[in-house]
């Protein structure tokens, strides 16, 4: 049976097709995304979010499915919204050129490290020391937000409220000694060029030293200033 020049021409075409077809599969198949280039990127991202905590850091992070991410030139890390570091979390990672996508990775995070509770009750007002601390060890990553982990930085600072024996001291729980309290009274003292009025008044909120807080004069008015320490609130005229 002879077969014309055109079934051959015809025969060798579609396997041509059929043989380019595949080239571009796999072509396709090799273009995808790298997992280990995403995994790095939300490695070294959660390597700076944990950076301001004393201790050395472990992160694991789960493999990510990337065969159907197209290769990237710029990718950024993120944390969703309402995502804070734990234990357990997901990592955003946005690829922004050339082709946009964005995937989302787990991970596992620690910092085991030291941080300190109350060595003893401590009573609202009251001035700490770091005798007043007992250090605990645990993973600083699970503590709660502003756990003191350098006893020194109590120095200068007051209980603002009670904190029981044995409960971790947090930064919230503090208050700078020379702080305006609310409600407290203070001197208020008002300089100009060349004089200074002084009078007295009630401060409406909590504030540090250098910050502005307003304060009620004995006459009712509101006015604000910059606190000079715990009795006294400054007035520029």
């Amino acid at each position: 049976m002879k077969i014309s020049a055109r079934h051959l021409l015809a025969r060798a075409t579609c396997v041509a097709t059929l043989a380019l077809a595949a080239l571009g599969a796999a072509q396709a198949q090799d273009a995808s995304q790298p997992a280990e280039a995403i995994v790095s990127a939300a490695h070294n991202y959660l390597q700076e979010q944990l950076a301001a905590l004393p201790g050395q850091p472990s992160i694991s992070i789960d493999s990510p499915r990337a065969e159907r991410l197209a290769p990237c030139d710029a990718m950024s890390p993120f944390m969703p919204s309402g995502m804070k570091l734990r234990s357990r979390m997901t990592v955003g990672v946005r690829c922004n050129a050339p082709k946009p996508w964005t995937t989302y990775v787990q991970a596992t995070v620690s910092v085991p490290g030291y941080y300190y509770v109350a060595s003893r009750m401590i009573a609202a007002g009251q001035a700490l020391t770091p005798d007043d601390l007992a250090p605990r060890d645990g993973d600083l990553v699970s503590l709660p937000p502003g756990a003191i982990t350098d006893p020194q930085t109590v120095v200068g600072m007051t209980a603002a409220y009670r904190i029981n024996a044995g409960q971790p001291v947090r930064g919230s729980s503090l208050r700078n000694a020379q702080s305006v309290v609310r409600g407290s009274n203070v001197r208020i003292n008002a300089r100009g060029n060349g004089f200074v009025v002084s009078s007295e008044g009630q401060a409406l909120d909590n504030a540090a030293p250098g910050a502005t807080v307003q304060v009620r004069t004995a006459g009712g008015q509101v006015v604000s200033g910059v606190v000079r320490n715990a009795g006294l609130v400054e007035i520029q005229l």
